[in-house]
């Protein structure tokens, strides 16, 4: 085929997978895994082939996306359970005070959902947010936006959460250099999105804590049941130390990080960094965390074995069709690989002036305003730049860019296809048009800053 028409192919095989979202309402596993088939018939891949085009990309990318979002999950529900995410919440809170509350509550966005998943870290903190409007007065938008932005960034920029680490599985990035292009991203979209647009929309829209929320919520902090929003204050000294739950969500960012350093600045021979590239593997330094957490969030507290056991396997649950349709985006990069895509769009951008970055991200951005989910942009688009970089030769510091700039083409413009767009609007209580004025575009904030991060550092390396 020629390049304009593995192009077309392209283009076709991702209108297909968002009809079969958008329009057939068919499930995006499903809907992944059948575009995929029609592009490889379309793309020339021998029939008898096919299957085992899908099988390899399920395999190479579930043999590592399965391992690192599997160990996350239980350190994120052992965080949750035990109380820690309420923790950092309490402690932010009480050392920067109410009048700096906002930064209190972007930090704890930022550092709790690292481990757990945006929408049980919003039901946990929203009744923090309620009691500080109403001892206050303020809009509630004044504290809930920094939470908020925070929540987005982790979701989106800061691994081992599913997002940023599916995109590193599809595009073979380094999980250290992601973390750290996050962090250059994350701190100033936080801070733009959340503190700086939170003050500013504060102040155009007064919000109360909705009424249907009142019966149920305490002024203090406390936790809250994924179902309802009810909520049970725990006592201060039940709950684990701040700086132990600091800890143990430094240790796997850490090891990798470790590992990443010694592979830059150790020499091939270099004894310790067969070592470190061991125990700074995300496999090692999440199992090594995760076992900390099952010890001490866990039995030294007083949780049996049995019940540690429950925690863990009860994190494990909401995972698995983040792990599939991960999956079937790895299956969709394979087949556009297959099809000698990959050798096409290579050239097509080496007759470009458009940057790979700015690629990754308006495929991303387009992908998640047609179809909503943050995790099937990041998934789709991940697939068609893969071949991509396959194709041609990008260092690891530009890898993690690319993985940010397509996180961040992932997070613009939720709207109404969003779930996130109406789990705000339900615990804010806001109307659709204020949803759009208010968590719209906070999150296209955060989106448009940590995309030009991730463009100007792929420019300096």
């Amino acid at each position: 085929m020629t390049t304009v028409a593995l192009i077309g192919l392209v283009a076709f095989g991702v209108g297909l997978l968002l009809f079969l979202i958008i329009v057939v309402r068919i499930q995006a596993f499903a809907a992944l895994l059948l575009a995929s088939m029609v592009v490889a018939v379309l793309g020339g891949v021998p029939l008898a082939e096919i299957p085992a085009v899908i099988q390899e990309g399920m395999g190479r990318t579930l043999g590592y996306i399965a391992i690192v979002v599997g160990l996350g999950a239980m350190l994120g529900q052992l965080l949750q359970v035990s109380g820690g995410a309420e923790r950092v919440a309490r402690t932010l809170v009480g050392r920067l005070g109410e009048e700096r509350a906002p930064w209190a509550l972007g930090l704890t966005g930022l550092i709790v959902a690292t481990p757990v998943f945006f929408d049980v870290a919003l039901i946990l903190f929203i009744p923090l947010v309620y009691g500080l409007a109403r001892r206050s007065g303020r809009s509630l938008l004044y504290y809930a936006i920094p939470l908020l932005a925070g929540l987005a960034v982790a979701h989106s920029f800061i691994p081992p959460t599913p997002g940023p680490v599916a995109v590193a599985s599809l595009i073979g990035a380094d999980l250290g250099w992601v973390i750290v292009v996050g962090l250059l991203a994350g701190l100033p979209a936080m801070v733009v999105g959340g503190i700086f647009f939170g003050r500013t929309i504060a102040g155009r829209m007064h919000l109360r804590v909705p009424e249907y929320m009142l019966p149920e919520v305490n002024p203090g902090p406390a936790s809250a049941s994924a179902e309802s929003g009810s909520t049970a204050p725990t006592a201060d000294a039940e709950l684990p130390g701040f700086g132990l739950v600091l800890a143990l969500i430094g240790v796997p960012l850490s090891l990798i990080l470790l590992g990443t350093v010694s592979r830059v600045t150790l020499g091939d021979g270099h004894p310790l960094r067969a070592l470190f590239a061991l125990i700074g593997h995300p496999f090692s330094a999440l199992l090594v965390a995760t076992l900390l957490a099952f010890w001490l969030l866990g039995t030294r507290r007083g949780y049996s074995a049995e019940e540690v056991r429950k925690v863990a396997t009860a994190g494990l649950e909401p995972v698995g069709m983040i792990i599939l349709v991960t999956g079937a985006g790895g299956v969709f990069g394979n087949v556009l690989v297959a099809a000698g895509v990959g050798d096409a769009l290579a050239s097509l951008m080496a007759g470009s002036a458009m940057p790979v970055v700015v690629l990754a991200f308006l495929i991303a951005t387009v992908v998640r305003v047609a179809q909503g989910s943050a995790t099937v942009a990041m998934v789709t688009a991940a697939g068609i730049v893969a071949p991509v970089i396959q194709a041609g030769s990008y260092s690891p510091p530009m890898l993690g860019a690319l993985t940010i700039a397509i996180a961040s083409g992932a997070t613009v413009l939720s709207h109404v296809n969003d779930s996130g767009f109406w789990l705000v609007s339900r615990f804010l209580g806001m109307s659709e048009a204020e949803t759009l004025r208010s968590w719209t575009v906070m999150a296209t904030l955060v989106g448009l800053v940590g995309f030009a991060v991730a463009l100007v550092f792929s420019a300096l390396v």
